[in-house]
């Protein structure tokens, strides 16, 4: 994929959007707004062959499969290229972009998002959880469904509206979210529902975004690095605390792991856009207080707390 296929921001907000969009990106799945039909390409056919199928079918791209297994994607950039440097008639699997970042079909939409606006690409390639392609994802399937969603919500909320004038919940809060192994479906979860529960309870949107940072970059942490935890948070009149407890592998070097860049991500991790290395470091620098205790084998816990007069914010 190329500079030449790059579009603007989606603008939705992953952190600090209405809670109900944030709900909706949250609760609907990568799987539930794909496009399902799929053109693909082999790697015995030629860069001519992709052109006309692009051509006739009007896409920017066509994933490369062996079997249901993704091994590539020739895009608009690459057929420009073959033509410009004459190797049109060249075997597909000599030319095309193998390194591919794809998403996964059990993400929250959310991820989808994250990745249309940090990428900026046409389209990307979705596996299921046995690695074969079951769709692809553009920034219109993102927009298109979730205009529907909020539609939908939007009745909703207005059949709900004689009932409301519920009173405002108390201040103080204990909630707790358990995650696990590479389980993207459950991601955010926990990031979402303390912010929505912190909205309702009228704290500053400063805090609230920089809690939110906190939030997710531990749960992700849990998800992509250990074995599965729990995230707690207590929502105090002075402070909101955030608990990250996981059955991890530990950490070696925390100090190490502080570092901005410094990741032990795998290949797969990395294919899903993940393991840049900045989880940690975001972590403790949206924090007032900031501690991290770990050793191995037997899993880290984190704590991160948020002051409610605290100037800081998350720059």
């Amino acid at each position: 994929m190329s500079d030449t296929e790059q579009l603007q921001d989606i603008p939705i907000s992953t952190v600090d959007s209405p809670s109900v969009v944030l709900e909706l990106i949250h609760q609907l799945k990568i799987k539930d707004v794909m496009t399902s039909t799929l053109l693909t390409g082999e790697k015995s056919q030629t860069m001519r062959h992709i052109q006309a199928l692009m051509r006739e079918n009007k896409i920017t791209g066509v994933p490369i499969v062996e079997g249901k297994v993704l091994v590539g994607l020739v895009s608009t950039e690459d057929i420009i290229n073959a033509l410009d440097k004459g190797y049109i008639d060249s075997l597909v699997g000599d030319k095309m972009t193998k390194n591919v970042i794809h998403l996964q079909d059990d993400m929250p939409l959310s991820f989808a998002i994250t990745y249309l606006n940090k990428y900026r690409y046409g389209r990307f390639p979705v596996l299921n959880k046995d690695n074969e392609i079951v769709g692809i994802l553009t920034s219109t399937d993102v927009i298109r469904n979730l205009l529907i969603e909020m539609n939908r919500e939007v009745l909703r909320l207005e059949k709900l509206q004689k009932s409301s004038g519920a009173a405002v919940p108390s201040t103080f809060s204990e909630m707790e979210f358990a995650t696990a192994h590479y389980n993207f479906e459950l991601a955010g979860r926990a990031s979402t529902e303390i912010k929505k529960a912190l909205k309702q309870r009228n704290f500053d949107p400063k805090l609230i975004r920089r809690v939110a940072i906190a939030c997710y970059e531990l749960e992700i942490n849990q998800v992509v690095h250990s074995n599965g935890g729990i995230m707690r948070c207590s929502i105090l009149p002075d402070k909101v605390i955030i608990t990250a407890a996981d059955t991890g592998p530990g950490i070696a070097d925390v100090n190490q792991a502080l570092k901005e860049g410094y990741s032990t991500a795998n290949e797969y991790i990395r294919s899903l856009g993940f393991g840049a290395g900045m989880g940690l470091a975001n972590t403790k620098r949206v924090s007032d207080d900031f501690s991290i205790n770990s050793a191995l084998g037997s899993g880290t816990t984190v704590r991160s707390v948020v002051f409610v007069n605290s100037t800081k914010d998350e720059n």
